[in-house]
């Protein structure tokens, strides 16, 4: 009878113990990120009444006889399972879908979570606003001028520059893709300005300098008399500026010097594809490949040099592929176009925006029209994630039994992609805490049943004198 009066006892301890778990469970239905709890029981120890005895040979074996002292916890499983994802629209918050976790810092001390739901500070910095934790990841580098992201360092805060500076960048090169409409009437000697404009194809572009000012730059076609393939160009910058830019335009590694003419010819073949070119100094492009011709101009805005030249700039005046279809000049007798005309300056802007996509990169958005990427958020497995220890605040840290964190970019050794403008949510199911929740409540009854019982019988004996 006092065996199953401790038995009782034991039952109605872990019983409670399990109701701490499902209250926790249900308390954190709404909780970010949160991960519920799962307990399992077992029986605990059995006192042998008798051993048991093999075979003879002329009787049969004989089972032990043992009788249970009641029962324990054999486990507080934390199960890992994926949350439903809630949208947000906010776009600093974050989850991830599959496996993985964000990392958070507090000085040099590490914790994990799964709830993502960020924001920058006044410093700019990436953190958990509800205490503070700084994101890690790695921030990019500058190396010749574009951004490299090397995620084999050690992580690092993440620092948003909001408000920042992307400095102006000179023009280096320009892509044609144009058709020049082979329909177009030769421009006869003596032709009146109507006739000239009618066999005239002109495209302009804005080109900038290393201070980020604004050029223009034109390009004009016309047909050459009697020449079915091939059409004369001239390029010029700012033409309705006062001051003369002097700009010249040549085949070669160097720039053309001023003086040599900004003048060329464009050649086509059969097929209305791109031929070749020769510039004014009869320098002819290569029979295969691209080609490219180089552009320089005077910068009036620039102080002179030490001999009181002006600075001249230069890029790469790209005409496309000799004998391809896209990215190049064609001569078909379709309407002339500037399609795909573009280049690669800039000038200075700010930091307006910033956005995450699934692989943690974070791209800054500029007041130039330009991106940057400025970052790239890390992600941390682990070889037993139900090993790790919660330390509240959605938080996880290292135990002896999860494995040290084996840290790492999205997509990449199981992790999984991040969503941003959206939460995990509590993988809490109502309906099974519920039904939880009476299944201990039995339990729980039937255990203070059986100590009840061997109440009356311990009090059945001290009556037996009566």
């Amino acid at each position: 009878m006092m065996r199953s009066l401790y038995s009782g006892v034991s039952g109605l301890q872990n019983h409670q113990t399990r109701m701490d778990v499902v209250g926790n469970n249900i308390s954190n239905i709404n909780t970010t990120g949160f991960k519920k709890g799962r307990v399992s029981f077992q029986d605990m120890l059995y006192q042998q009444l008798n051993a048991a005895a093999r075979p003879q040979e002329n009787v049969g074996g004989v089972n032990p006889k043992e009788v249970g002292l009641g029962m324990s916890i054999a486990s507080i499983d934390t199960i890992h399972t994926q949350g439903s994802l809630q949208t947000t629209g906010v776009g600093t918050d974050l989850a991830i879908s599959g496996t993985g976790f964000f990392i958070l810092k507090d000085g040099e001390k590490a914790f994990y979570t799964r709830a993502g739901d960020f924001t920058v500070d006044r410093e700019g910095t990436f953190v958990n606003p509800g205490n503070g934790m700084k994101v890690q990841g790695w921030m990019a580098r500058e190396m010749n001028g574009v951004p490299v992201m090397d995620t084999s360092r050690n992580t690092e805060d993440l620092i948003i520059p909001i408000g920042g500076k992307d400095a102006a960048r000179a023009t280096a090169s320009v892509n044609f893709a144009c058709n020049l409409d082979k329909r177009t009437p030769f421009i006869a000697e003596g032709a009146n300005q109507a006739e000239v404009l009618q066999g005239t194809w002109g495209t302009e572009i804005n080109v900038y300098d290393s201070f980020g000012d604004t050029h223009t730059l034109r390009v004009e076609f016309n047909r050459i008399p009697g020449e079915q393939n091939s059409w004369n160009a001239a390029v010029i910058v700012d033409p309705e500026n006062g001051e003369p830019t002097n700009t010249t335009v040549g085949l070669g590694e160097g720039a053309p010097a001023a003086g040599d003419g900004s003048a060329f010819t464009v050649n086509f073949s059969n097929l209305g594809n791109l031929a070749g070119v020769v510039d004014a100094a009869g320098n002819a492009s290569a029979e295969e490949g691209s080609v490219i011709m180089r552009v320089a101009f005077d910068v009036q805005n620039a102080t002179p040099g030490a001999d009181g030249a002006m600075v001249r700039q230069e890029f790469e005046l790209n005409l496309g592929q000799v004998g391809a279809l896209t990215n190049t000049i064609t001569q078909y007798a379709e309407s002339s176009t500037t399609k795909a005309f573009q280049q690669d300056g800039y000038t200075m802007g700010y930091l307006e925006n910033f956005k995450i996509d699934q692989s943690g990169t974070i791209t800054g958005v500029y007041s130039n029209g330009n991106t940057r990427t400025l970052g790239q958020i890390a992600l941390a497995s682990f070889a037993n994630q139900g090993g790790l220890e919660k330390s509240g605040d959605n938080n996880y840290v290292v135990s002896n039994n999860s494995g040290n964190a084996n840290v790492g970019t999205c997509n990449t050794q199981g992790r999984g992609k991040i969503i941003a403008g959206t939460l995990e949510m509590s993988n809490v199911d109502m309906a099974e805490q519920f039904t939880d929740m009476i299944v201990t409540q039995r339990g729980f009854q039937a255990n203070s049943r059986t100590i009840q019982t061997a109440d009356q019988l311990l009090q059945e004996l001290l009556t037996l004198k009566r």
